[in-house]
């Protein structure tokens, strides 16, 4: 963490917020609700990553022990639409993506899907065993109306709780329980209309584990990203997003995860992250492979494909 006062002005991208809105001709949605939380629906089938909605303070994270609140989940379950999910899919089990993923799986009759570090926060929340979903890294798995294909990345630099969780999670705990776990990249193929997303919940990489991987539209996690060295981002670019021959990218990440959701959304910090130096670099690469560059809207149903 560095000490350089303020956050950025969100009012200064205000032109990348153009991202397509789906329409009833959509046969695939992808709705953004903070974070790295996707929710991926075809009407009948749908999926999630992270499902992170409660949000807890940055007082509470440094000084408390955690506990998943549920009118906050179930209020944004209800904004979502959601009632059933095939699976709910962390990037990785920080609480900042993993804490609420075993609570949204159980109130909505979902798989937990991910590896040994998932699978134990569902056992800490009670979850029976034919509901965890312990993947082999690279083989395709079917869920629902998808075939979701979990590649080993990594956490973008510094990773303040490396390690993976060895024993199941029951909360109250402390923010440090959550370890980064397995870190994933993770490819989702809808069956149907063959369209494929690639979601980087964090801005890290193994270089060539995408390799060969194709996806029309990446959603790009960029925390911390801004406080790399300009080669770091340049070589991210080039692993998450060149790599798959993505023609569109939406960034993800990038909002203060302290903020509750009912609040406005506002940039992290620049004590924790740069998106001005995220933006400049990133929107230069896209001009370069004349990619569209958005930043989603939340709650906002939108049609990335079209």
């Amino acid at each position: 963490m560095r000490f350089k006062l303020g956050r950025p002005d969100l009012d200064d991208y205000r032109g990348y917020f153009e991202q397509p809105a789906a329409t009833t001709r959509s046969p695939l949605t992808v709705t953004w609700a903070g974070v790295t939380t996707l929710l991926i629906d075809d009407g009948e089938s749908a999926l999630m990553t992270d499902g992170f909605f409660s949000r807890p303070t940055l007082l509470t994270v440094g000084a408390r022990k955690l506990m998943p609140s549920l009118p906050r989940i179930d209020g944004c379950l209800t904004r979502l639409g959601v009632e059933r999910l095939d699976a709910v899919m962390p990037v990785h089990t920080h609480f900042d993506h993993a804490m609420d993923s075993a609570v949204v799986a159980q109130r909505t009759g979902a798989m937990l899907v991910g590896g040994t570090s998932a699978a134990h926060l569902g056992r800490g929340a009670g979850m029976p065993e034919d509901r965890l979903v312990v993947v082999t890294p690279g083989e395709p798995i079917s869920l629902g109306a998808f075939d979701v294909t979990l590649v080993v990345g990594d956490h973008c630099p510094p990773d303040r709780f490396p390690g993976v969780i060895t024993a199941p999670v029951v909360p109250p705990i402390r923010a440090s329980a959550y370890r980064c776990g397995e870190s994933w990249s993770t490819l989702i193929h809808h069956r149907a209309s063959n369209r494929r997303m690639l979601v980087v919940g964090s801005a890290g990489f193994v270089p060539g584990a995408l390799h060969g991987r194709r996806a029309d539209v990446v959603y790009l996690g960029i925390g911390q990203l801004g406080l790399q060295p300009e080669r770091y981002l340049v070589d991210y670019w080039k692993e998450a997003v060149r790599s798959v021959q993505a023609r569109r990218v939406v960034l993800i990440h990038w909002d203060d995860f302290f903020r509750p959701l009912h609040e406005p959304l506002r940039a992290l910090p620049y004590a924790g992250d740069d998106l001005d130096v995220s933006m400049r670099v990133l929107t230069r690469l896209a001009a370069e492979d004349a990619v569209p560059l958005h930043l989603p809207t939340l709650w906002e149903r939108a049609d990335p494909w079209s």
